[in-house]
């Protein structure tokens, strides 16, 4: 399966999927003038692999800031990943967030209670 492998900018996330070495991640922040766009190519290739996904797939959010249209991408994200999940198999999510920032672990918090899929929150300094 191809790897995608974005760097990020000041708007738009760094974003890493590949398969192969089980690296599943978006960081930094989301704010990308086109949502839609940027996130299509990854949307599609998560559909891609949800048809022959890893035995455990561990994906990484660790995400400083992003705004409201992003927050309806990621949850289009989870949402394909709690279908992976109904389907027999394993996914964690692992959401990163600073220790200073109570929004972005509530923000994961609440992505929790809507999706049926382990979160496993992760506190980093500086």
């Amino acid at each position: 399966m191809e790897v995608i492998n974005i760097v990020g900018t000041d708007d738009t996330p760094n974003v890493i999927l590949d398969k192969d070495n089980g690296k599943f991640e978006i960081s930094g922040r989301s704010l990308p003038e086109d949502v839609n766009q940027f996130y299509e190519p990854i949307l599609n290739w998560i559909d891609t692999y949800a048809e022959e996904p890893a035995a455990k797939t561990e994906f990484n959010f660790k995400l400083e800031y992003f705004n409201t249209a992003s927050s309806k991408v990621i949850l289009d994200i989870l949402l394909k990943f709690e279908e992976i999940v109904e389907n027999g198999h394993e996914v964690l999510i692992k959401w990163h967030y600073h220790e200073e920032e109570e929004d972005m672990q509530e923000a994961g918090e609440e992505y929790a209670d809507i999706v049926e899929i382990p979160f496993e929150y992760v506190s980093y300094t500086d």
